[in-house]
Formats: C-alpha cells, sequence, structure tokens
C-alpha cells in the first residue's frame, strides 16, 4: 500500500471538504463534491512530479472524471442552495434547512465527521492513485470503466435537472416525468454507476488485500448512502404525500433505486 501518497491524498480531501465546519451538511455535500475533484487533481499532480509506465492519457481522463464529477455535484448544489427558490419550498430544503441543522454541533463529532468522510472520499478516488503507483498499462478495462462513469454522469446530471424543472412546473408534487418514469431516485441510480466505473476502472490494477479491500468498501459505503439516502427521501415523500391517491399510484408501481429492479418501498406502507 502506498501509505505515504494516501496520507497526502487524505490531508488533501480532508482540507477540501473542510467547508463542513461553517455547516456540517456540507461535509456530505458541497465538501463531497471538493474532495473528489481535488483528489483527482491531487493524483495527476503526483504522476506528473513522478511518472509511472501508466499512459498519461490514462490518468488525465481519470481526473477530468473526477473534476467533472466534483464540478457538478458542488456547483449543482450552490445553485440550489443559494439561487432556488423552489427548491427552499420543497420537502428536501426543509429537512437540510431547517433550525436543527442549524444548531451549532459539538467540536468532537464536527471533527469525526470531517475525519470519516475524509477517509471515505479518500478511498473512492484511491482506484486512481493504485493504477499510478502499481504502473499498470492496461487500457481495456479502465475504458469500460470511464463509459460506465461517464454514462452514470450523465444520467445523473438529466435527472438533477428534470426534477427540478417538474418541481417549477408543480412544486406540490414529486417528479414523474422523464428518467423518474423509469425509477422514483434515477439520480441516485447515477452516482451509482459513477462509483461502479470508477470500482471497475481498477479491477486491472488492484494489487495485494489492502487495496482490494480499500476499493470495495468505499464501492459497498457509497451504495449503502445511495440506498439509504433513497430511504430517507422516501420516508419524507410518504409522510408528506402519503394521502395523495397519484403519488401513491406512482411510487407502488415505479422502482425507488434501480430501473427493472421490482424494489419498490424501502420503508414499510402505513
Amino acid at each position: 500500500m502506498p501509505w505515504d501518497l494516501l496520507g497526502i491524498l487524505l490531508i488533501v480531501c480532508a482540507v477540501a471538504c473542510a467547508v463542513g465546519f461553517y455547516k456540517f451538511v456540507y461535509f456530505l455535500s458541497i465538501g463531497y463534491g471538493f474532495a473528489v475533484a481535488a483528489g483527482g487533481i491531487t493524483t495527476l499532480i503526483m504522476y506528473l512530479v513522478n511518472p509511472s509506465a501508466t499512459p498519461l492519457w490514462i490518468m488525465l481522463v481519470e481526473c477530468v472524471l473526477f473534476v467533472c464529477y466534483g464540478a457538478r455535484l458542488s456547483g449543482f448544489l450552490l445553485v440550489r442552495e443559494l439561487k432556488s427558490i423552489t427548491f427552499r419550498k420543497t420537502d428536501v430544503a426543509k429537512d437540510t434547512l431547517n433550525k436543527n441543522s442549524e444548531k451549532k454541533m459539538p467540536i468532537f463529532v464536527l471533527v469525526t465527521i470531517w475525519v470519516s468522510v475524509a477517509i471515505l472520499y479518500t478511498a473512492q478516488v484511491s482506484p486512481m492513485l493504485f493504477r499510478y503507483t502499481n504502473a499498470s498499462v492496461d487500457a481495456i478495462v479502465p475504458v469500460i470503466g470511464f463509459a460506465v462513469s461517464v454514462f452514470g454522469l450523465v444520467l445523473e446530471s438529466i435527472a438533477d435537472s428534470q426534477k427540478s424543472a417538474q418541481k417549477k412546473e408543480r412544486p406540490e408534487m414529486v417528479a414523474t416525468k422523464g428518467l423518474y418514469k423509469i425509477c422514483r431516485c434515477p439520480n441516485y441510480f447515477g452516482e451509482i454507476l459513477f462509483w461502479t466505473g470508477v470500482f471497475i476502472s481498477g479491477l486491472t490494477t488492484y494489487t495485494g488485500a489492502g487495496q482490494w479491500i480499500t476499493a470495495v468498501l468505499a464501492y459497498i459505503c457509497i451504495v449503502y448512502i445511495m440506498f439509504n439516502g433513497a430511504q430517507r427521501l422516501e420516508k419524507r415523500q410518504m409522510a408528506r404525500y402519503g394521502d395523495n391517491a397519484e403519488y401513491t399510484a406512482y411510487a407502488d408501481k415505479t422502482p425507488i433505486i434501480i430501473p427493472l429492479l421490482p424494489i419498490y418501498h424501502l420503508n414499510k406502507k402505513a
């Protein structure tokens, strides 16, 4: 394991997501995007300072993917947070921007969250670092992984755009058109696809138990976080729209997160 380089990457990710000390939810949102982008750039700089046999174009493509991911996520969240009046009237905004979220948290809790997410973000970016340090030269598997990540990123971007547009038209109802016809959380599905691609891109480079454990745990964590997020979102929607026949019919026939997978609810219906 390249512990020294992982340590540098951890420091960079920690600094990038430290915006969470301003508002703790930023550790998991805006700071998340910052950390992923910064992690990709840092790894590329490591490569440029001390090149390995890994082709430069592979490192560049993966760096661009991480920067695009981070810029899209943090940019979207900043715009949604600061400018979208429609969003501020939705249940999501009320949940994330309510008075409880503004309460000062004990510093030891903030530090614990900060360290935990910094470690997670480092692990998520680690496949790129492992490819560089292992000097892997194969291209087919990375390209397949990159293609999956690009598809996931595009899907996630379109889903967020469609949701914003539909909430402007009908702020009293969840999004049900476009990608929301195939699953209720296509943005979360896109997130899973993006990190699936990142994991796949490193399949031919992971060496030793440490690298495999780091990559696998990071992937499992992000999938769990997405399903947990979908479960919490559904709980809020059930509380708000549970008596709405249109919402109930939509939720009962539309998979919650994975298209074609007949999992419709992650919470017990009342």
